[in-house]
């Protein structure tokens, strides 16, 4: 599992030209599935997420969580993440993603774990063809993997 966890002032994601999900001050997380991945991979970045701390306190520092400073997240299933762009050619493999049968299901625990967390969390839709709005702050980007 592999999260691209980007700091934004807001954001929001839209499909068909329709609101979905939108978010104040947190963090869009762009998520991907492979093969392996279990409900424990998923517990685990869940975790590291909600208590990732690069919030800045009140000296200017990156040491408050997204929990410190009521926070939301939006969490955008993408299983570009999993991409092979190296083995040849310009076009890229998709053959490390999940399948959305195997991926869906465990996207959904992963939002549900999220909010298990006490964190507001909007979503795209899965499999969707959506248009992500992101004001970064910072800009403040990082790959959690598990």
């Amino acid at each position: 599992m592999k999260l691209v966890v980007q700091r934004a002032l807001n954001s929001k994601v839209e499909v068909d030209g329709k609101l979905i999900g939108k978010i104040n001050k947190g963090f869009v997380v762009l998520c991907g599935i492979t093969h392996t991945d279990t409900e424990k991979e998923a517990d685990v970045l869940a975790r590291k997420l909600c208590n990732l701390r690069v919030f800045e306190d009140e000296e200017g520092k990156m040491n408050l969580s997204i929990k410190d400073v009521c926070g939301e997240l939006l969490i955008i299933s993408q299983f570009t993440l999993y991409a092979d762009s190296m083995s040849s050619g310009n076009r890229p493999s998709f053959i490390n993603a999940a399948k959305p049968e195997k991926a869906k299901p465990l996207y959904d625990y992963f939002i549900k774990k999220c909010e298990e967390f006490g964190i507001h969390v909007e979503k795209g839709i899965f499999g969707a063809d959506m248009k992500v709005s992101i004001l970064n702050d910072g800009p403040v980007t990082i790959i959690l993997e598990k």
